[in-house]
């Protein structure tokens, strides 16, 4: 089933990680962990949300261990333009029952 956007430029419903943005979350992991200022021995992307802009905005809740997660937005660039991924948010430390909520970078 493939979510929903009310409106151009809305995000999508937080659903479960599919393997295209499990492997987006793979790919970036080290500059999340950066961001984070933490060092991540368990790492499971959970659930994500997207919004299509001039490429794609990915908001990701991965679990990084004890009930902790972390929140990360990965701008996805279009793939005339490279498709360069890019970490440009972090939340952290969330718990796994927080809800991915959009945030500025």
């Amino acid at each position: 089933m493939t979510a929903e956007v009310s409106k151009p430029g809305g995000w999508t419903s937080e659903e479960v990680i599919t393997p295209e943005v499990k492997k987006i979350c793979l790919e970036v992991k080290s500059d999340i962990e950066k961001k984070a200022g933490a060092t991540f021995e368990t790492y499971i992307p959970l659930s994500f949300g997207t919004q299509i802009v001039s490429g794609k905005n990915h908001l990701v809740k991965v679990y990084v261990g004890v009930n902790q997660c972390v929140h990360a937005m990965i701008t996805q660039a279009l793939p005339c333009n490279g498709g360069e991924l890019t970490v440009t948010g972090v939340q952290y430390p969330k718990t796994a029952s927080e809800p991915l909520i959009p945030f500025g970078h």
